[in-house]
Parts: C-alpha cells; structure tokens; sequence
C-alpha cells in the first residue's frame, strides 16, 4: 500500500468550551464543514453525545442532512452513532434514508457510547454497552443485505420479520466504520463484519505504538468469518494545528489546550492528570500530536505510516478549538495546500512537467529563439537589445519580462 490517495477529513465531536453561546457554536461547526468542502478535503465524521456540556450535537443524522445541502462533494457521516441507544432496524432507516438524500455521500460511524453520563441517563449499565453494540451491529448489517426478513430478539431489542423498505443507494452499501480506542472490542466488531475502523486511540499517549497490533488483531477476526479487512478504510484520529512554523503552531493552540484538557477530560470526564508538564510538546514528539509547521506535519503523518506496518487510508484531524477562529481556518487551508499533495500525489504531475521543461530548456526551446529573431527579420526591423542579451533562449518575446533562465 501506498500513500497516494489518502483520505482527510475530521472527527468533529465537537468540542465546544463552556460560556460560548452554542447556537453560534453548531453555525460554527456547520460553516467548517463548508470551508472543508471548498477546500477539498474528503470527509466529515460527526459526534453523537447527550450530556457533560462540550460536545454538542445529539443528533448526527440532523447534522449530516443540513450539512448536505451547503456542501457539493465532502462525504458526511456519523461518528459515532452510538448504537445501545438506538433500536438498529431504526438506524439503519435511518441512515438508508440518508444515503438516498445525499446520493452516497452518508456514512455509518459505530460505536458503544463514550460517554458513562449518557448511558446513566437511560439507564443503561456501562457494561452493557460493548455486547450491545455488537447486536445492533449484527442486526443492521443483516438488514443491510435485504435478501430475506431478519427475525431476531435480544434482551433489549426485538426484530419480528424486518426488512427494509428502501434498499442502499450505494452498491452493496454506504460505508460502515467502528470506532477503536485502546481496546481490541472496536477492531473485532469491525473485522467480523469486514468493515472500517476509526482509530481514536491513535491521538492518545501509547496509541500509535499500538496501531499495528490493533489492525492484525481485526484482520484474524475477519479471516475466521469468512471476511477481509481493507487498510483502505482505516482511519486514525489525531490532533492536528498547522502553522507557518513549529514555534507559533504551538503558541496558537497551548492556553486553550490546556483548558480542555483540565476542565473537560480531567475535571469532568475524570481523565487522570498527565505525568507530562507540558504534554502538548511530549505528545509532538511521540506522534500522537501533531502541531507545528507543514514539514513537521509531514513527517508527523509518515511515522504513523510507519507504525501502522502496512500503511492506513486516511488520517482525521479531532477537530478542537484550541486556537481562535483565524489560525483554524488557515491551519486547515495550510494543510490542504501543502500537506496533501504529499499523500494524494496531486503533485506530481506539475513536478514532473517543470522538471521536464527545465532539463530540456536549451534543446526544446532554443529553436523558439531563432524564430522569433527570424520575425523581426523579415518584417525589416532590427531585433530589440533586450532580446539580444538572451542567450539562452528560454523565453518569447511575448511573455512577462525577467531573467533568463
């Protein structure tokens, strides 16, 4: 596998920090979306939560519906629908109905549930939550192949001859991903099924040395039924802020990172403190943070590859606010114009094409010179001295004046 064609995109939770006026902070997230899209970037993964005050959209599907309408080409998905909550006949209505309305561009994001506050609230037990998310996702894949009823009862869902009314609009079906933490329950769930992964562990301390096994542990899985696993849909999830160097990179996003961390992952999740004084710059230099100028970003994303042993298809910023409105924007555009092209080989062929005509100028375009002298010639004019100084013959008379090559 190669690096060219990878995906990017952003797992958008989204983080937003308390005392912001969070009509304005969903506009925010819907007009990312919307610069992404001009920008050129490839998807959008969208957090379902229902409590503790950050993350604050409850309904991906409403997000992804209005998001498709302002977009032209970004694929949209959940990321991740959490399906304990959930009844998966309605689910995969759900996101069916979706696939239709964007024509292809929906996505199916799978998860347990991250937040305990959630599932506490509709008394749901966390240890639950894993086999549950497993029988949705049994279930919705079942339906998924409208070939025959599903007929299928668990102590907490029921299905009684279901089939759905509308079949995918994409052949066989939308894509499907499962979220993977730490844990290996996200990749077996994926590899049972051949399905995607998300891996958000790959943004936490120990994450990307993990990588590697976490993928050999889905692909076993998936061999013993009957199944594959595709790098191609493989996604890890990174923190990312791009600047114009490593200095201000870190500068723009270190006051606001500290404060979602504290406030949010420590003192409401109850994350355990870092060991780290600074643990945004330990987290640069072990990979799982990737903040600084284009060329670090860069080398940021081939160390991942590298651990990955066998390469990944896609790479999503968790996006966050920890610089101002600005700096986010250009982070994102700085990445498009600059660390994409590494990936996706979008520039190459330029490349390719000046150093043809650079190690060709003397052969290829010298005969262009006497040509043109040949004109003046002609026409009975004396051929102008600045035309004269060019010996080289690299450019027309036509063009924008400037040195000779």
């Amino acid at each position: 596998m190669t690096h060219k064609g990878m995906k990017f995109g952003i797992f958008l939770a989204p983080f937003h920090k308390l005392g912001e006026n969070p009509t304005l902070a969903l506009n925010r997230d819907m007009e990312l979306i919307e610069w992404l899209d001009y920008l050129g970037y490839d998807e959008v993964w969208i957090g379902e939560h229902h409590s503790a005050g950050w993350e604050l959209i409850a309904s991906p599907e409403i997000f992804i519906a209005a998001a498709a309408e302002r977009t032209r080409h970004i694929m949209l998905g959940s990321g991740v629908t959490s399906l304990p909550y959930h009844h998966p006949f309605l689910v995969a209505q759900r996101f069916v109905q979706l696939d239709h309305m964007t024509r292809g561009r929906a996505m199916l994001g799978c998860g347990p549930g991250a937040l305990v506050s959630d599932a506490y609230m509709m008394g749901i037990e966390p240890v639950t939550q894993r086999p549950r998310m497993d029988e949705a996702l049994d279930a919705i894949m079942a339906l998924l192949r409208c070939e025959e009823p599903v007929t299928l009862k668990t102590d907490w869902f029921e299905l009684r001859q279901a089939r759905l009314h509308l079949a995918p609009y994409t052949e066989p079906h939308f894509p499907i991903a499962v979220a993977s933490v730490m844990t290996p329950s996200g990749v077996q769930a994926a590899g049972r099924h051949g399905l995607g992964v998300l891996s958000l562990g790959a943004g936490l301390p120990g994450g990307p040395d993990a990588l590697a096994q976490q993928w050999k542990i889905g692909e076993e899985v998936a061999a013993r039924h009957g199944k594959t696993m595709d790098r191609k849909s493989w996604k890890l999830v990174v923190n990312v802020h791009v600047a114009e160097d490593d200095e201000e990179a870190l500068r723009q996003v270190k006051r606001a990172e500290r404060h979602e961390t504290i406030t949010y992952f420590e003192e409401t999740l109850g994350r355990p403190p870092g060991r780290s004084d600074d643990p945004l710059t330990e987290g640069v230099k072990m990979g799982t943070t990737l903040v600084g100028s284009v060329d670090t970003v860069v080398r940021g994303i081939r160390k991942l590859w590298e651990l990955s042993d066998g390469g990944f298809g896609g790479l999503l910023f968790r996006a966050h606010e920890w610089a101002n409105r600005e700096q986010t924007r250009k982070s994102y555009e700085l990445f498009a114009r600059y660390v994409m092209p590494h990936f996706q080989g979008s520039g190459e062929g330029p490349r390719g094409s000046n150093e043809w005509a650079r190690g060709n100028r003397k052969t290829i375009f010298s005969p262009n010179v006497e040509a043109i002298r040949q004109a003046f010639t002609s026409a009975g004019r004396e051929v102008p001295a600045e035309f004269r100084q060019r010996t080289s013959g690299a450019r027309d008379l036509d063009s924008t004046p400037g040195t000779t090559p």
